[in-house]
């Protein structure tokens, strides 16, 4: 037993401010020096991370307090990442949960507790913001406790200590009357509450991996906790597959190193209860168990949920294709898809009927737009078909998944939001009243959810809050008119022209302005009547015999909507991809030739396809 060691992973819904105390710990464990400038929220190093202001990736580091050095695992908030939250806590002793002190627990806080308590972990929960000037901390803490008994918390798990803080202001307090100075009474509870690490350095190794990654220099880097013995550089070892138990890869530890704040240190040996990073050995994953070649005995790996939601990854062709991307080619894209898998336990990825076709299941819509978001920084070009949910046959019946959503309303909009439910087959299951605001809980088909946050965010004048977890599969709810507009069209290939622009935009809303290279099929705009419609955007007003091309007054077009990456995957239809491109994302028509899709349409309402 390491006494000197504690392993803790912070784990919160979204925007609770994991991230933010963890900082706190790092800056009060003197990690960085007295006149060191650190940025907010230092390990979120991720340029997405950074910009979107949410952690993607589980991240180690750690801190000293009075002798004894503190393992930290930052995990990401959001639903559509729960695999990294659920593959890190077996690296882990005891979790510090963490509670909004106005929001009190939300989806994501049930899912993660719910886990860490399934794993028998010790939690201390931080009450964080305690100094918004709306803080209910006292009710907060009577919801945490109902939490607990609702998940069926045993008697020790009842007892977990309480800690109020404010991470932006570094402070903690053990009374939630009292505003404390520092972090220390944080750093204490975790130190006299959190179990130090179990295991015999005497006995033959035995390291479980929970996180892998690749370096340039050093190869394939396998993160984990060492479960019992010792680890040296050198030693010969035998890896477990944990997808395959019967095989047996014998390789040897070329380096080794330990995490000392952000950095990783490397070392000649490391015992029982250290979280390490392993590096040399190829063809490691996740899951997977380095054990003494003298007693090779695999670790038992967490079951990672399943994916809900499916979209086809396959090789640009468009008639611009090629023009803008590094990695084009079907190989490329495959390399990169199934590289990401061994990475990513929550992603599954299978060939397609065709050879430039993938299947790529993912927890949700945001975890699919992150993977082409990364793809798409790093030079490939590709193209994308709208999400669907995955359907399973439950004892011969159809069954669909189903979200559990909690909406944050201003009263004012309750009926709104309550029609726009209903639409999407949501069942209400219940509602509170929060100041001049509605919270309210629905259960809902996730595929009702494709497109609705934008459109949420417009009834509520931006002043709603969303969010959604994945309840369960539930017999298919029928059919869901996904979107209510239709597209607009470009006729042919060419340049924006202001012009053409100002015709168009009596149709609808246009996606481009001016100067814009369209083709045949893209999708310039949205038809809020419903329907398609083809318009000639690349139109110029001509000189006739009665005047110049320009004598007339200046055209004014109407600013156009700029479509972020996750509002096109939401505006996407049926009979359309998405065009992926390092500089361009472009909506269009799976059949660009507007005959042939209307042949096309026909045959569908005849009922010959």
């Amino acid at each position: 037993m390491e006494n000197n060691i504690r392993n803790i992973a912070i784990i919160a819904h979204v925007d609770h401010g994991k991230t933010s105390l963890v900082n706190e710990l790092l800056k009060q464990g003197n990690v960085f020096r007295e006149n060191q400038v650190v940025e907010d929220r230092v390990m979120d190093s991720n340029a997405i991370e950074r910009e979107r202001g949410i952690t993607i990736l589980s991240k180690n580091t750690s801190c000293f307090y009075n002798g004894v050095k503190i393992n930290v695992v930052d995990t990401p908030g959001h639903a559509d990442f729960g695999g990294e939250v659920e593959r890190v806590l077996k690296m882990v002793d005891g979790v510090l949960l963490v509670v909004d002190a106005f929001e009190g627990p939300m989806p994501q806080t049930r899912f993660v507790l719910e886990k860490a308590l399934a794993l028998k972990l010790k939690v201390v929960v931080v009450v964080n913001k305690i100094d918004r000037p709306d803080a209910r901390i006292k009710e907060v803490i009577d919801e945490v406790l109902e939490l607990f008994l609702e998940l069926d918390a045993d008697d020790e798990q009842l007892d977990s200590p309480f800690v109020f803080a404010s991470a932006r202001t570094g402070v903690s307090s053990t009374d939630p009357d009292v505003v404390g100075k520092d972090m220390k009474p944080l750093f204490e509870t975790i130190i006299k509450h959190i179990p130090a690490p179990q295991g015999n350095p005497q006995e033959p190794l035995k390291l479980l991996i929970s996180s892998a990654e690749h370096n340039d220099y050093v190869g394939k880097l396998a993160v984990g906790k060492i479960d019992r013995g010792t680890i040296k550089v050198g030693q010969n070892i035998i890896v477990c597959n944990y997808h395959e138990p019967d095989k047996k890869q014998k390789a040897k530890i070329v380096s080794l190193f330990v995490y000392e704040g952000l950095k990783r240190v490397p070392v000649e040996s490391a015992s029982a209860g250290e979280i390490v990073c392993v590096a040399g050995i190829e063809n490691v994953q996740i899951g997977d168990t380095i054990c003494d070649e003298t007693a090779v005995e695999p670790i038992e790996f967490v079951k990672i949920a399943e994916p809900s939601v499916e979209m086809t990854f396959m090789v640009n062709d468009s008639p611009f294709a090629g023009r803008e991307g590094k990695f084009v080619t079907s190989r490329h894209i495959r390399e990169r898809l199934y590289k990401e898998a061994v990475k990513d336990l929550s992603l599954r990825v299978s060939d397609g009927d065709t050879a430039d076709k993938f299947k790529v299941c993912g927890r949700g819509e945001m975890h699919l737009s992150i993977l082409i978001e990364n793809m798409r920084r790093d030079g490939y070009e590709f193209q994308v078909s709208q999400p669907k949910v995955l359907i399973k046959e439950i004892d011969g019946v159809k069954c669909e998944p189903i979200d559990r959503v909690f909406l944050d309303v201003p009263e004012d909009c309750v009926g709104t939001v309550m029609n726009k439910m209903g639409v999407r087959k949501g069942e209400l299951q219940g509602m509170t009243p929060k100041g001049n605001r509605m919270r309210m809980e629905f259960l809902v088909p996730s595929r009702g959810l494709f497109g609705f946050k934008s459109e949420y965010l417009t009834d509520t004048r931006g002043e709603g809050i969303i969010n959604s977890i994945f309840y369960d599969y539930e017999p298919y709810k029928g059919e869901i008119n996904r979107r209510e507009c239709g597209s607009l069209i470009a006729h042919e290939e060419g340049k924006a022209i202001v012009y053409g622009l100002f015709n168009a935009q009596e149709r609808g809303e246009l996606f481009i302005g001016a100067g814009t290279p369209v083709y045949a099929g893209m999708v310039v705009g949205s038809n809020p009547k419903g329907g398609d419609i083809v318009v000639n955007v690349c139109k110029e007003k001509h000189l006739s015999n009665c005047r110049s091309s320009g004598s007339d007054e200046a055209l004014r077009l109407t600013p156009p909507r700029l479509m972020s990456l996750e509002d096109c995957i939401e505006f996407l239809g049926d009979d359309e991809y998405l065009e992926i491109t390092p500089q361009s994302i472009r909506i269009r028509k799976i059949i660009l030739d507007h005959n042939m899709r209307l042949r096309e349409r026909g045959k569908m309402l005849r009922g010959e396809v």
